[in-house]
């Protein structure tokens, strides 16, 4: 493993000498966002920004208008102020409520002072409200757009910019949405909700340190020091003894994978991205990519202190903590927890798909990466000059990880000197071999397309990717030879390295949509494509 590590930073010493990776010619301008200047083309100093505040719970009816708008705000933590974002002056944003099937307008303002849009993340709205580049126009600051939303899936969701998510998002520009379901006898009943937004954020020397100009971080995604819950490093909930808290985990990192857990307690696993799965299961941790989300019940049965921890192989964050009083719930939900029920309603949404389970493959992507200006490095068997010495694939590239998840960023010098411009993330069509925009998929409503998403364990450097479709639901058959059998709609997928999931994307909704890789900075650097929908 070390050896390994030491013939890749080679690697990155021979990219600096010939201007590579961390050429000093092309790195961006850092400038930080905490000093009490106009620095990030803000007119107020610091000390002049609101101080972010709590999220809080909108309740929309069908057919319901909200007003929502990013700026900047002030933002503690630890012992100093940072400038940061905000949707309405909340870190997170509103959690807007809706019934399943309701139809809203959101009012949007960019009152920041750079190009943002709205993105509804996993919400199956009309295509020109999508939010991405393939419907809108950037928003220039001061812009406002009206995005008419329909919700026709219950579960969690969420929105966030679709324009420079490494710096916007990780500045904390992201929020829920909570779609009740029709169906009362949809979830278990539970005494309270409460949602969770995982995030990590990057402060050095006591600055957050990001780029205007672009992107860095760019191969191994930008892993946060500082952990935060609902936007806070010392997120704490307050339940009565006996309480049934049904929570919603929304993952927000650039890109950190967490690994969910509350040792002491009992935890059941009940949804996913899509809503709820077929089967509740036991759980003591699930793991939760960029953009995920999953929707675990735990009951709080006991008096004392628990602790929301991200448990990695090689380390345990403490991420908040949850204190149970000695007052006990009123009304007690501790019988029917003990039960491991089927969810009806989910199975029946899933039935009339099983049917193409066992189609051939339509569709083969396989994740790579090039080097700019080095050589083509998208696959195994790729060769390249470096130095007058020819290496390849195998002589550079780190070992995959028995899970096939980089929990860290261990080569920190070289991840923070790749930019936009010296390396490329691709999703390649294995049929035409086009990469990422350049591939042209067609379909038409009501298609059932079988793919199968391929992550090269030789590419230069093998890591996970959590890979999200815009616009369309799908179901993962298939996690490297796994097959599905406790199934629920998704929306991202995360395939670690040396890995191949096969999803079934169901194509219910027409227009020009986005697949990418929702590591920020691997957006950023290229990794997204397009397909049409007739």
């Amino acid at each position: 493993m070390k050896q390994s590590k030491y013939i890749l930073l080679y690697f990155g010493a021979l990219l600096l000498l010939v201007g590579g990776v961390v050429a000093v010619s092309t790195r961006h301008e850092r400038i930080p966002l905490d000093e009490n200047t106009s620095g990030l083309g803000e007119t107020a100093a610091l000390e002049e920004l609101p101080e972010a505040q709590v999220s809080t719970v909108v309740e929309l009816k069908n057919g319901g208008t909200f007003d929502l708008a990013a700026s900047f705000v002030q933002k503690k933590l630890g012992n100093r102020s940072y400038r940061m974002l905000a949707y309405n002056g909340s870190i997170p944003g509103p959690l807007i409520k809706v019934s399943q099937g309701a139809d809203v307008t959101i009012n949007f303002k960019n009152g920041t002072d750079m190009k943002t849009l709205l993105h509804s993340h996993g919400v199956r709205m009309d295509n020109a409200f999508d939010g991405s580049q393939t419907t809108q126009k950037e928003m220039e600051p001061g812009e406002t757009f009206a995005y008419k939303l329909k919700f026709p899936d219950a579960g969690m969701y969420w929105y966030h910019p679709h324009v420079r998510e490494d710096y916007a998002q990780e500045l904390g520009l992201y929020g829920n949405y909570l779609v009740v379901p029709n169906d009362k006898d949809y979830w278990s009943p539970v005494n309270r909700e409460v949602a969770l937004f995982l995030d990590d954020i990057l402060i050095e020397n006591e600055k957050i340190n990001l780029s205007r100009q672009g992107a860095d971080h760019t191969l191994m995604g930008r892993f946060g020091n500082i952990m935060l819950v609902n936007g806070e490093p010392d997120y704490r909930l307050e339940v009565k003894r006996g309480e049934l808290i049904r929570f919603y985990v929304t993952n927000a990192a650039n890109t950190r994978t967490f690994n969910f857990t509350i040792p002491g307690v009992k935890m059941k696993l009940v949804g996913g991205d899509g809503g709820a799965t077929e089967r509740e299961e036991w759980k003591d941790a699930v793991i939760v990519g960029p953009s995920e989300r999953l929707v675990v019940e735990v009951l709080f049965d006991k008096e004392g202190s628990f602790t929301i921890q991200n448990k990695t192989p090689d380390k345990t964050y403490a991420l908040g903590t949850v204190s149970v009083s000695s007052d006990s719930v009123a009304l007690s939900y501790a019988e029917q927890f003990v039960t491991l029920r089927t969810n009806t309603i989910a199975v029946k949404s899933i039935d009339p798909y099983r049917q193409y389970f066992g189609r051939p493959i339509d569709k083969r992507l396989t994740i790579g990466i090039d080097l700019k200006g080095q050589g083509s490095m998208m696959g195994g068997g790729q060769h390249m000059m470096m130095g007058g010495m020819m290496m390849d694939n195998s002589m550079m590239a780190m070992p995959v990880s028995s899970d096939g998840i980089e929990w860290e960023d261990d080569m920190a010098m070289m991840n923070q000197g790749s930019t936009n411009q010296t390396l490329e993330w691709k999703l390649i069509d294995e049929d035409t071999r086009q990469a990422n925009m350049d591939i042209d998929w067609n379909f038409k409503v009501g298609d059932k397309v079988k793919i199968r998403i391929t992550n090269d364990a030789n590419s230069v450097h093998p890591m996970q990717h959590p890979i999200h479709f815009h616009g369309q639901q799908f179901l993962v058959l298939d996690q490297n030879g796994k097959k599905g059998d406790n199934l629920v709609w998704k929306d991202t997928v995360l395939i670690p390295a040396g890995q191949y999931a096969d999803i079934l994307l169901n194509i219910t909704n027409p227009g020009d949509w986005m697949a990418h890789c929702h590591i920020a900075e691997h957006l950023e650097s290229g990794m997204m494509m397009k397909f049409q929908v007739d």
